[in-house]
């Protein structure tokens, strides 16, 4: 059951995105995350549709974030655990890199890219606030390959270790709802605000309803499915079924001929492979 509007929280996916389109709310999210300042931003999009090609998987982004350098950052808030998150990730790091990358320009052009994962579970499962991976050779681990992508996963479950109190008060407010800094305050506010606001209350009860019957017509879709497979493992199984007796009728036939040649019951049975009380009913 879809929560209503007024039920949402920081945690909920549309209520993330609307908080996480103010700029200011994004790098201060970002520079935490980072541990390190960002360049002024240049681009914020939400809810951004790729898709890669004809035929390929397409997705949907949260946030996307570019900024004065060239650095793009796609921000994501996962609240339940479907256990597919490293190639997810891998997914999206190539669907952003194509989309960046314009036809004719050289892999050099593609800047570095950070793809972050906000989660309300542990999905590394080492009870740690923060999972930063980078590609780094396996003989030696000095040595990064600097490919420019970063992918990081964010327990919000181990918000007590996080060494920032800025980012231990965001992620206790992300799991729990508490208040505790003046960052999570001011985020607080703002979805007070939105609440009050009918042209966002309007537009999740469209989306709800959008994604209620992008459910109920993937639901038939699948169904017609289902039953476009049935038909065809049917017609397979009708045929095999039609080639089988096909052929037992062909070995009767053989064996009717063999025995008006005269030839004995031990012979025929090794030349059609039927049983002898079959050829004994011919």
């Amino acid at each position: 059951m879809r929560k209503s509007f007024d039920e949402l929280t920081i945690s909920d996916d549309f209520m993330f995105c609307k908080i996480m389109q103010d700029e200011e709310t994004c790098k201060t999210f970002l520079e935490m995350t980072l541990a390190d300042k960002i360049g002024k931003i240049s681009y914020l999009s939400s809810q951004n549709a790729i898709t890669t090609g004809a035929g390929a998987k397409s997705i949907r982004l949260d946030i996307l974030v570019k900024d004065e350098t060239g650095k793009s950052y796609d921000i994501e808030m996962q609240a339940v655990n479907e256990h597919n998150l490293p190639k997810r990730m891998r997914y999206y790091q190539a669907a952003i890199d194509i989309l960046f990358l314009d036809k004719g320009e050289h892999y050099s052009s593609l800047n570095d890219s950070y793809i972050i994962f906000l989660c309300l579970f542990d999905s590394v499962g080492k009870d740690m606030p923060l999972y930063s991976f980078e590609n780094i050779c396996i003989e030696d681990r000095q040595i990064l390959l600097n490919d420019g992508a970063k992918k990081i996963i964010i327990n919000a479950n181990a918000f007590s270790k996080a060494k920032d109190k800025n980012l231990s008060g965001f992620l206790e407010y992300v799991k729990t709802g508490k208040v505790t800094t003046e960052f999570t305050g001011r985020i607080e506010k703002m979805i007070e605000t939105l609440k009050s606001n009918e042209q966002a209350r309007s537009e999740y009860r469209f989306i709800s309803g959008f994604e209620m019957d992008a459910h109920h017509y993937g639901r038939q879709e699948g169904m017609k499915e289902g039953m476009k497979e049935g038909m065809k493992e049917g017609m397979k199984k009708g045929l095999a079924k039609g080639f089988a007796d096909g052929a037992y009728q062909n070995k009767l036939e053989t064996a009717k001929n063999l025995i008006d040649i005269g030839l004995s019951i031990e012979n025929i049975i090794k030349a059609t492979g039927l049983s002898r009380e079959e050829i004994e009913k011919l």
